[in-house]
């Protein structure tokens, strides 16, 4: 069911189930890295001579690297392999985050309460691992029971194969799961894979699809509530 509502809408969580695991996407979802790959993204064309714009950036977002760059450089003066577009932009953007980790609001204070509550959770996105691991230090050690990156998969999001190779590592049904995600390929990654997924638009709107809830924000948001909001 798709449903759109705000954690205000809901009534306060007094227990019930908890989900099995949450399997979090990373870029937008949990940190507010987006305009970090749009600046490099930027600067990237425009040190070729062209002029890079938001609507080329938003076609990049949630997609695996590759995509991204060939993406890119169909639509710009960029002559690199889509391999070497990757390994410029993701210079420029660990740079950045080693620098300042910008939170989405509600995303840390979640996973804290998800890991004080022992629910396992996984990190489920198509930045590579040099960038995940940027955030998986900023965090308590184990707050991910499972890292699945861009590079380590062989088909990427909107395909199932990253929430379904997530789950099968938390040793967990990807129907017991709840997933957290922000752009249209990850939420399609997730809806495929069986994961009742948590949309929570940030950059680019999200369309309506079955199996995904639309929220505003993490903020406020309870362990409690995931499950009874995807399942209402």
């Amino acid at each position: 069911m798709a449903l759109s509502t705000t954690p205000a809408d809901l009534e306060p969580a007094t227990g019930g189930a908890l989900p099995a695991a949450v399997l979090w996407d990373m870029d937008g979802t949990i940190v507010d890295t987006e305009p970090f790959w749009i600046e490099a993204e930027h600067q990237l064309v425009e040190s070729y001579g062209g002029t890079s714009t938001d609507e080329l950036a938003h076609q990049c977002v949630g997609n695996p690297l590759l995509v991204s760059a060939a993406i890119i450089r169909d639509n710009s003066p960029v002559t690199l392999t889509p391999e070497q577009i990757v390994d410029v932009l993701l210079d420029g953007v660990v740079r950045r985050m080693r620098e300042h980790v910008p939170w989405r609001p509600g995303a840390r204070e979640l996973l804290e309460s998800l890991a004080a509550q022992q629910v396992p959770c996984a990190l489920v996105t198509m930045s590579y691992t040099v960038f995940a691991q940027v955030l998986v230090d900023a965090l308590p050690e184990g707050t991910f029971a499972a890292v699945v990156t861009g590079d380590a998969v062989t088909h990427g999001k909107p395909h199932p194969e990253p929430y379904l190779t997530a789950a099968a590592q938390l040793g967990v049904e990807p129907g017991e799961c709840v997933a957290i995600e922000d752009s249209p390929p990850g939420v399609r990654s997730a809806v495929a894979a069986g994961v009742p997924t948590l949309a929570v638009p940030h950059v680019v709107r999200v369309p309506v699809l079955d199996g995904a809830t639309h929220v505003d924000t993490l903020q406020g948001l309870t362990p409690a509530d995931l499950r009874r909001i995807v399942l209402q």
